[in-house]
């Protein structure tokens, strides 16, 4: 059993700079201490039960899933729902929509996952919502429990769920601009102390990208071998148009985390995906499910790391 800690107290999660680095690596220490419990079979109770509501607005399978299981772990009653499900589908207004939740659940924590950037912050910021928001990803903005669970995913692999990740270089491989993983892992990864290349093609660079603290490559040959950690990223044909991307085949063949291209990476080096996968496009299969791969570690973790997120902002709701 790992050493107690006093869980975080947050007021809402909406995007990495809402944390700074102490207070992620008291996350990701809560994070890995959920990870043993479970381990040991002990199951988290409490004094009165918190109410956790989960909105999404896009489709999800392992942000959704994961942030039931981990308020279902924290033993809080959980509501779900989604757009087409509800009046939304109608026309009704994200305020509107979230006015109706918090009158009649009467939730601790929101979970929202909505194709607006900045949606979550916008709720955040209401003078009547009573709850605290967590990000479940805004449009092409930010995912920051996505970025904390790769955090606890490396931390895990390379530091034994100790320290910060110092020395570590991370390569982050594909769309970039519609991507808010990569957005919100440059910033979080950055600040735990790991140094991070974007690799892209021009079309898939931000604008932006001089203010990210990154580097930025646009062969992923050349950086691969000093890589600790290659993360690709899923090409979004949902968000994007096809004359500003590239063909399946050329794509795979210039930026794709290949059998051919993952064996030039150094011994211990791993490859990371945030899903769901274009297999066969930005990842071959046999590296998805190969050796060097923590793509499952990632999925499992993001339990963990939602509850120390859900947890924390229960703690920021009673502590107002």
């Amino acid at each position: 059993m790992i050493e107690q800690s006093t869980p975080v107290a947050l007021t809402h999660f909406v995007e990495v700079a809402d944390i700074s680095a102490e207070q992620a690596i008291a996350l990701l220490h809560r994070a890995r201490l959920f990870e043993v419990e479970a381990d040991a079979g002990i199951t988290r109770t409490q004094p009165t039960r918190s109410v956790i509501q989960l909105l999404f607005f896009e489709d999800s399978t392992r942000t959704r899933t994961s942030f039931e299981a981990a308020a279902r772990r924290l033993g809080c009653d959980v509501c779900l729902v989604t757009e087409k499900g509800s009046s939304a589908a109608k026309g009704e207004t994200l305020d509107d929509t979230v006015i109706t939740l918090l009158n009649t659940v009467d939730p601790d924590v929101v979970v929202m996952r909505h194709r607006e950037n900045h949606s979550a912050r916008h709720i955040s910021q209401q003078p009547w919502n009573t709850a605290g928001i967590a990000n479940a990803g805004d449009g092409t903005n930010e995912h920051p429990t996505q970025a904390l669970l790769d955090a606890l995913t490396l931390r895990g692999h390379f530091r034994d769920h100790t320290g910060d990740l110092a020395g570590l270089h991370v390569v982050i491989v594909g769309d970039i601009v519609r991507s808010r993983v990569a957005r919100s892992n440059a910033h979080l990864l950055t600040n735990l102390g790991a140094q991070v290349t974007v690799v892209a093609p021009s079309t898939m660079l931000p604008e932006d990208i001089d203010l990210w603290p990154v580097a930025v490559a646009s062969d992923l040959d050349v950086v691969i071998a000093d890589a600790d950690a290659v993360m690709a990223l899923r090409i979004q044909h949902e968000r994007i148009d096809t004359e500003a991307g590239l063909e399946s085949l050329d794509y795979r063949e210039r930026f794709g985390l290949t059998v051919e291209r993952t064996a030039r990476m150094k011994p211990g080096a791993v490859v990371m995906h945030p899903g769901p996968m274009n297999r066969g496009v930005e990842i071959d299969d046999a590296v998805a499910d190969g050796p060097r791969s923590l793509i499952r570690v990632q999925v499992r973790n993001g339990v963990w790391a939602r509850m120390a997120v859900v947890e924390a902002l229960i703690a920021g709701r009673h502590a107002r």
